[in-house]
């Protein structure tokens, strides 16, 4: 089973900058597209980007020009830079399957991990 687990969350003010990493198990990261979502409180969770095994990118709009997805397969890891943070970026973070941006069937998901929290003060 894989086993996905998330790292590199913190409090950081407004403009500030944060890279997450998600490591995990098996050959997840070789085989198949990997995203980052998010969620706040009360709300659905969503996709933030996606970044697929032959390196195509999708960022949902809101993020564009300040987050980058990157992979390094052979490590069994992906990443997110975040820059120029903004209070609406906090959340919990977290790594899985990517599909495309309407998401994945749930079956296609991996169990999710615990996250990262990611909180952007004013």
């Amino acid at each position: 089973q894989v086993q996905l687990v998330e790292s590199g969350g913190g409090l950081v003010q407004a403009g500030g900058s944060l890279r997450l990493s998600c490591a995990a198990s098996g050959s997840i990261f070789r085989m198949n597209a990997m995203g980052w979502y998010r969620q706040a409180p009360g709300k659905q969770r969503e996709l933030v980007a996606g970044i697929s095994s032959g390196q195509r990118i999708n960022y949902v709009d809101s993020v564009k020009g300040r987050f980058n997805i990157s992979r390094d397969g052979a490590k069994n890891r992906v990443y997110l830079q975040m820059n120029s943070l903004k209070p609406e970026d906090t959340g919990v973070y977290y790594c899985n399957r990517y599909c495309s941006p309407a998401g994945c069937p749930d079956a296609l998901y991996e169990s999710w991990g615990q996250g990262t929290r990611v909180t952007v003060s004013s």
